[in-house]
């Protein structure tokens, strides 16, 4: 693979991974969880009109804007309400543990919603990949608020999962980085809910905090989409998407060294579980008459923190 794919999908994951951290610092700010996800997709929205204005963004049928509105709803609404606000009690390393299951939630989703075909290996690894969700949502089980959390995490998961199942014919015609625009432009409507007592809390809350936030949003929100299409672009996208199963290893990293968190031992060990349930079914669990949902999963742009 060439220097510049390695490059390109090293600050694409080095971005996304430092996600799960930055929300927590945000929180801990003192920013309310619906704060941090309006100020962070109001910057990545403002990313995106920055490049639409720049370089000539390809304009949508109008057939095809009910669903990019959908998803944009599932992949980016759903999806960071409800990391965000999982992320009020749940360890950003533990967070990116739970989120790397999602392919198994794409898998299965799949297999009912467009017919593709699992093998034993398949439901095997799907079997897995829940089995080590669970372990993880049980870990802290005399905790009910790490509960509350995980179950958030479960349903990012689904929402993402939803998301890259249903994307799949859009990429026949559009770019991806187009079509990241207008996902985070459709999803970023919701949020606009939690507005009220928005100026007041900027004001409030310390320079630092705010920082963060804009710096998720611009970085691993929207930038990082552009550095994963150049790394598509320039290298064989097996060998680079491959790459993904480093983000929760990464995450957990960042938010070590950033904020001093390290995931409770029985969530690690839940989270190698969920994570070699979807190497199963990615690499062995799949008929081989068709390409996989689960393939496009990981060569569209994946779902950071």
């Amino acid at each position: 693979m060439s220097v510049k794919a390695v490059v390109a999908a090293s600050v694409t994951l080095l971005l996304w991974s430092s996600a799960f951290a930055g929300i927590r610092v945000g929180l801990a700010a003192g920013y309310t969880a619906g704060h941090v996800v309006l100020i962070r997709f109001l910057s990545a929205s403002a990313v995106f009109v920055i490049y639409a204005a720049v370089r000539k963004i390809a304009v949508p049928r109008l057939r095809d804007i009910p669903l990019i509105a959908v998803l944009g709803f599932s992949g980016i609404s759903v999806y960071h309400i409800a990391l965000t606000f999982g992320e009020r009690t749940v360890q950003a390393g533990t967070a990116s543990l739970i989120i790397a299951s999602a392919p198994a939630f794409t898998a299965l989703i799949a297999a009912f919603a467009l017919s593709e075909r699992l093998n034993r290996l398949g439901w095997l690894g799907i079997g897995l990949g829940f089995g080590g969700v669970a372990v993880i949502a049980f870990a802290s089980g005399h905790s009910p608020s790490f509960t509350y959390g995980a179950l958030l995490l479960v349903l990012a998961a689904v929402g993402t999962s939803f998301f890259f199942v249903y994307q799949k014919a859009l990429y026949t015609r559009y770019s991806p980085i187009d079509m990241s625009a207008y996902f985070t432009w459709f999803g970023t409507i919701p949020m606009l809910w939690f507005t009220p007592g928005l100026i007041h809390q900027v004001a409030h809350v310390p320079v630092s905090g705010t920082l963060t936030i804009i710096y998720i949003g611009v970085f691993p929100a929207a930038i990082a989409y552009g550095a994963w299409a150049i790394a598509l672009s320039v290298g064989r996208a097996g060998v680079v998407t491959s790459a993904l199963y480093l983000e929760p290893v990464l995450a957990i990293i960042v938010a070590w060294i950033w904020i001093g968190e390290v995931p409770h031992l029985i969530s690690i060990l839940g989270g190698a579980l969920a994570t070699a349930g979807v190497i199963v079914t990615n690499l062995w669990g799949h008929e081989k008459t068709v390409p996989t949902t689960t393939a496009l999963y990981t060569q569209a742009p994946s779902q950071e923190g």
